[in-house]
């Protein structure tokens, strides 16, 4: 990843010395480390350009029909499989956390009922203490890169940011066992996160082309050992995770599509597509055996508990302001929610530098101040009188539903203990049920907002599994019944209406989705009629939110450190060239280069490509070929063929690799330079590297548009661009840019005067805006 800047050799005996003297001499200083779940970890990006060398096509050549139909047909089958394994991972995560938690919720209140209050709480908290104290320990000591909702890691892997353990099996048992303790123990967190992370690791997984240490090297599975075929896999896992987490097929492709992947194309849609539709079918046949009474106590929650509102929905012009209204209000209290979340998780990475004990200890006191909060609440709401026409039976005891009894006495309910004593699933159902516009008060919807709205930004951050989108819907769900509650009569909409619209206003305020939103809600709700006035809401909460940051994704990125490509060029980034920021010192090699030269760049650097140039005697001046890289170099060591001068390696040579040898290995298995033995003569031989060079590799001129160069570098996907030079010159190559030197923190450090321009240029509509007042 490290960048690259002039240094040549003069001959072929020495590396070291400058081709061309430039003044690009400083190396590039952005971090090459980020925050990876919980851990600080170095960070690599992907190769996602072919490397087009003699090797490659020959080996393409000899692929016949055969070859051809078991990649097509390896290809649909991984996506079949993912698929299943995801919808099954989310069902079995559902009613692991409905079973869990429910069996909490029916002794606590068994207690209540011989008014033991004080056991009842002790039950309660330390039962949710015991649920983060092993979800936080086994994601710690484990698998750290499982902590948090994992989208964010999922986002800018997607962009082409490797980070070690992402997608390891091991991250995917901890995120499983941990996302449903964590969720069981009444944090106010989500489990959809998390399904999107599991879908990407089981896509990865099966996509890793075989394993030697668990001998799974069927030749079938070759074909997908490249970052290419992996990047769509991951695309296609994490559309099933969303599908698995809501039941929204459709939505989960297009949250792929918005949100999650930075490269698309048709092929990679309709296979998307029908992962999710494997996703949905599988979760229908489950679903129905839960019906049947084969999944628990509680088992008739979880996957479909957001199946409730299908009812003709009639609204007129005169809801549209209220609509509108509840919009901004979600921009506005989303982009706070944003600006709250990033100060927070900036404060717990500074505990969580001190140490594990500290995390677990965070987490925990997270645990404790949550049980409290939701144990001693209720205790503020009144008793309230069971309706009549109630349509479930009232008080509810222990189980899910509107009327708890908490501390009530018979014939009455807590309406806040129906909300907050709960689990975030049920907590959406009370909100979102319909012909229950009497049942809450206004001090208790308003405690919950509040409560939800802090308990979900201190709850994220901490080393556990944590999504945020289940308490983001709650969360929008209270404030926009709230607004109902207001507008009362004066709105053809009851309150759970008004609920569904919250939700949406405080999701595309928060997370800045439209399209794949409002298809995910209406999945959810099962109701085509709310379409008109949810894509209103959704446009004017993210309209309204954009005007103060981001994408709350983005913003948890930024945070931790990921050199994530945005879509959009910074304006300075036009007022500069290529070669204002390419940095140095680069490592150049030659086509018949000595093994010892190679050996001693490897071992003294940390780049990942090289360019081969030819001089003379193979050309009359020095002219680039390629680029080769540091993968294909320990492989050529490895295999050593050497010869004692320096003449190019005849076709024979080939026949000493494989296609495998040249592959990408599995997560964390690449080889490394000081695994290899090298003999002093061998050190004196030499090594052809044309063959196994690219030599086609994206070039620039060094004065193209840095902006240009940006795009181009984001839409191919690329590792490695060499910038040429506009003019002949002593060297074929000016540098080599990797994402690194287009991050903005490495151009403003080079141009510091951009810096004070921005701001001048932000002054100006600031001095405007006072005069006005």
């Amino acid at each position: 990843m490290s960048t690259n800047s002039i240094n040549g050799a003069t001959d072929q005996e020495s590396l070291t010395l400058p081709l061309l003297t430039s003044h690009r001499s400083l190396a590039n200083s952005t971090s090459q480390v980020a925050i990876v779940g919980a851990n600080v970890c170095p960070i690599e990006s992907l190769d996602y350009e072919i490397a087009e060398n003699d090797f490659f096509k020959q080996d393409w050549r000899t692929r016949g029909k055969i070859q051809i139909f078991q990649y097509v047909f390896m290809k649909w089958s991984l996506c079949f499989l993912i698929g299943v394994i995801v919808s099954l991972i989310g069902f079995f995560n559902n009613i692991a956390v409905e079973n869990i938690a429910g069996i909490k919720f029916v002794i606590t209140s068994n207690m209540m009922l011989f008014n033991r209050y004080g056991m009842a709480f002790l039950v309660f908290s330390v039962s949710n203490l015991v649920l983060t104290l092993f979800a936080s320990i086994v994601t710690a000591f484990v698998a750290p890169a499982a902590a948090g909702s994992g989208i964010p890691e999922v986002k800018a892997y997607l962009n082409g940011v490797d980070a070690p353990g992402i997608l390891s099996l091991r991250t995917l048992f901890v995120k499983i066992i941990g996302s449903i303790s964590a969720v069981s123990s009444s944090l106010h967190i989500g489990k959809a996160g998390p399904m999107v992370h599991i879908g990407a690791c089981v896509a990865s997984l099966l996509g890793q082309g075989g394993s030697k240490k668990y001998r799974l090297t069927w030749k079938w599975l070759r074909f997908f050992k490249n970052d290419r075929d992996r990047r769509d896999l991951v695309t296609c896992g994490s559309a099933a995770g969303i599908a698995a987490a809501f039941r929204a097929p459709v939505g989960g492709v297009l949250f792929a599509l918005e949100e999650m992947a930075s490269w698309w194309r048709s092929a990679l849609l309709w296979r998307a597509f029908f992962v999710t539709a494997v996703v949905a079918i599988v979760l229908r046949a489950l679903i129905d055996l839960c019906l049947s009474g084969k999944c628990g106590l509680f088992g008739t929650g979880g996957l479909i508990m957001f199946d409730v509102y299908s009812a003709n929905v009639t609204y007129h012009l005169i809801d549209v302001p209220s609509v509108l209204l509840l919009g901004v209000i979600g921009g506005i209290l989303g982009s706070l929610y944003n600006f709250l979340l990033d100060m927070v998780l900036r404060v717990y990475n500074l505990i969580n530098e001190k140490g594990i004990f500290y995390r677990i200890f965070l987490a925990c006191s997270i645990s404790i101040f949550t049980s409290c909060l939701l144990f001693g609440l209720p205790w503020l709401a009144s008793c309230q009188p069971c309706p009549a026409d109630a349509s479930e039976a009232c008080p509810t005891i222990g189980r899910s539903g509107n009327y708890k009894k908490f501390q009530c006495q018979p014939g009455h309910y807590n309406d806040l203990a129906s909300l907050i004593f709960n689990t975030n699933d049920d907590a959406i159902r009370n909100l979102f049920s319909r012909d229950t516009d009497s049942e809450f008060q206004y001090s208790s919807i308003l405690i919950f907002f509040v409560t939800c709205f802090f308990l979900s930004i201190f709850s994220y951050g901490i080393v556990v599994p944590a999504g945020l989108f289940v308490p983001v819907i709650v969360t929008g769900a209270s404030y926009g019944r709230f607004v109902g509650m207001l507008v009362g009569s004066e709105s053809s909409l009851n309150h759970g209406l008004y609920a569904v619209l919250g939700a949406a206003s405080f999701l595309g305020g928060s997370m800045r989705m439209t399209v794949s939103l409002c298809v995910i809600i209406l999945e959810l709700t099962n109701n085509l009629l709310l379409l008109p006035l949810i894509m209103l809401v959704l446009l004017v909460s993210k309209t309204v939110a954009d005007a103060f940051n981001g994408n709350i994704y983005d913003l948890i990125m930024k945070v931790k450190g990921f050199p994530y490509l945005e879509m959009h060029s910074e304006p300075y980034m036009r007022q500069l060239t290529v070669g204002d920021v390419v940095t140095g010192p680069l490592q150049l090699f030659h086509g018949l280069e000595k093994v010892g030269n190679i050996v001693h760049v490897l071992q003294t650097t940390t780049h990942n490509g090289f360019p081969v140039i030819d001089d003379s005697p193979l050309s009359e001046s020095p002219v680039l070929y390629g680029l080769i890289l540091r993968a294909h170099l320990i492989e050529l060591l490895k295999k050593k063929v050497f010869s004692s001068t320096p003449v190019p390696i005849g076709a024979d040579a080939f026949n000493q690799f494989s296609a495998s040898d040249f592959s990408k290995k599995g997560s964390g298995n690449g080889d490394k330079i000081e695994d290899i033995e090298i003999t002093e003569e061998e050190m004196e031989m030499y090594l052809d590297l044309h063959p196994f060079t690219n030599a086609s590799p994206y070039t620039v001129v060094e004065t193209m548009s840095l902006a240009k160069a940006r795009v181009l570098f984001r839409e191919l996907g690329l590792r490695h661009l060499l910038v040429i030079p506009k003019i002949s010159s002593r060297s074929p190559v000016v540098g080599i840019l990797t994402r690194h030197d287009f991050m903005p923190e490495h151009i403003l450090g080079l141009h510091p005067l951009l810096f004070r321009s921005r701001w001048e240029r932000l002054r100006i509509p600031l001095s405007q805006l006072f005069k006005i007042f």
